[in-house]
């Protein structure tokens, strides 16, 4: 039988385990007088949530009407004044955006402040002013070069952060997806596994925003990053109270690396552009420049035969830099051309292009495209959306002349204005023997130049002898509607064919 002494040491004993050891502690020290171990702080947590969004594009064969919607789901990042940044591919077409929390999963509507397709950019502000309380806006990287690491970073179905380190391994000029403007890449070289979101990853370095994830080759394992001098320029044009988007000098140019057409021409110098054509209205057209000039310099920095210059930060670069994203919109350059051998200076003013001047887009987004039903004739005008209908082989599998067009519209005339397409025929009272045609050209319609749909439907008010004659570039060349006829048959067809209208001469 054990003793009153060995029940009170068990006691002591039980005591001691209970209180993790600290009854062994020096003399008269109370367990709540031992410090615990202190724990390091955590890193902040980046200001980054899903992004949802609901998209629905036109279906360019049939412009009356909406493809299937789909979902996309995005990474964005949140930036001064209560406003989230992504890429402009993650909301196009978009009818529904919802962002998330990814800890918490609290959800709230989103509308677009500002988009521009052509630096896939855009801009997205809950409609909760409070909903993005408690996370503050994520800084910017001041300064990037090449061998740079960064961190891409991913989110978990759980919510939890995945990150992926790896290097810049480029930097250079090179075509965004939507609008095919050139402007400044850095390229990442990281193992990227497809995670809970396909679009806008941010990449970091050291907690501070280096650029947003726009393309991944998963083959070569090669990120398209959209940096920071893209993303700043993109800010400060849409804080402004008219937006005005990324200018352009509008030329195209050849090197000079010919060693004979240097003499030819007079150039002295070790570099230089040979101008082989300008964009009219553009901006070198209104400086004065001309095809001929040899193009040696842009605000003081000199060119190379190749059209590169040496940009103190980013190193050799294409010069299309300094015009587009260096300078904004609005701004002064400065060219340096050689012209009939003599050294002179223009003065550019900075401006986008005008897309009026644009005979086939190379992409349209947010908006209905145009089109016109003339008695079961479908007419559009040619954009690169449309030749896309044909697939992902479009360049080969669309009608080679349209794609043609598309590809070197700028060899067009200045005055060539819209390629409106007789893309096909609805099958009508009106269109018997009309069924087969699709993708003509149109040249007129009623003896009138047809530039444009607005051209179209105004020269179909003025019939020839009671007919619509139409003409086209290619065979049959000459089609015929009896204007009674498929004026009285309009609303039979719109019914038909559950046509909302028969008109939708510009886009809206």
């Amino acid at each position: 039988m054990k003793t009153l002494p060995h029940l009170a040491a068990i006691f002591l004993l039980c005591q001691a385990l209970a209180f993790g050891g600290s009854f062994f502690a020096k003399s008269g020290a109370s367990p709540e007088a031992v410090s615990p171990t202190p724990k390091s702080p955590e890193p902040p947590r980046p200001s980054i949530l899903r992004v949802n969004s609901t998209n629905q594009a036109y279906d360019f064969f049939q412009p009356w009407q909406k493809k299937s919607p789909f979902s996309r789901r995005g990474i964005g990042v949140v930036i001064p004044d209560g406003r989230i940044l992504v890429t402009a591919e993650l909301i196009a077409n978009s009818n529904f955006i919802e962002l998330e929390k990814a800890a918490t999963a609290e959800k709230s509507t989103a509308v677009i402040e500002r988009v521009d397709y052509d630096c896939n950019l855009a801009i997205l502000r809950p409609a909760d002013s409070a909903f993005l309380e408690g996370m503050p806006p994520i800084e910017f990287d001041g300064k990037t070069t090449i061998g740079d690491s960064a961190t891409i970073l991913q989110l978990e179905p759980n919510g939890e952060i995945a990150e992926t380190t790896g290097r810049i391994s480029s930097i250079a000029i090179a075509p965004y997806p939507l609008e095919n403007l050139g402007l400044l890449v850095f390229k990442l070289s990281a193992p990227l596994q497809q995670r809970d979101g396909s679009f806008t990853l941010p990449a970091v370095r050291d907690g501070q925003l280096l650029g947003l994830i726009m393309r991944y080759d998963a083959r070569n394992q090669i990120a398209d990053i959209i940096p920071m001098p893209v993303i700043k320029r993109f800010l400060q044009q849409a804080s402004a109270r008219t937006y005005r988007g990324f200018p352009r000098l509008g030329v195209s140019y050849s090197p000079l690396r010919d060693p004979q057409l240097r003499r030819f021409i007079g150039l002295e110098e070790s570099g230089g552009i040979y101008i082989t054509k300008v964009t009219p209205g553009g901006s070198a057209a209104k400086a004065g420049l001309l095809p001929g000039d040899v193009l040696l310099a842009i605000n003081d920095q000199p060119l190379d035969q190749d059209g590169n210059y040496e940009d103190p930060q980013h190193g050799r670069i294409l010069f299309s830099h300094l015009t587009s994203t260096a300078t904004a919109a609005g701004e002064k350059s400065t060219l340096k051309i050689l012209r009939d051998g003599k050294i002179q200076n223009l003065t550019a003013t900075m401006e986008p292009p005008d897309r009026s001047r644009i005979a086939s887009p190379s992409f349209l987004a947010d908006t209905a495209p145009p089109f016109v039903v003339l008695g079961g004739l479908v007419f559009i005008e040619l954009s690169r959306p449309f030749l896309q209908e044909w697939g992902a082989d479009w360049a080969k599998s669309a009608p080679q002349r349209l794609v043609y067009l598309d590809a070197f519209q700028d060899e067009l005339p200045e005055d060539r204005g819209k390629i409106v397409v007789l893309a096909r025929v609805l099958p009508t009272p009106d269109t018997i023997g009309y069924d087969n045609l699709g993708n003509l050209i149109v040249k007129e319609l009623n003896g009138q130049p047809v530039k444009s749909l607005a051209d179209l439907v105004e020269a179909s008010k003025t019939p020839l002898d009671g007919f619509q004659k139409i003409e086209l570039e290619e065979d049959p060349k000459w089609l015929f509607l009896d204007a009674k006829s498929i004026e009285s048959n309009r609303a039979r067809l719109m019914e038909h064919y559950d046509l909302p209208t028969l008109e939708r001469p510009t886009a809206n």
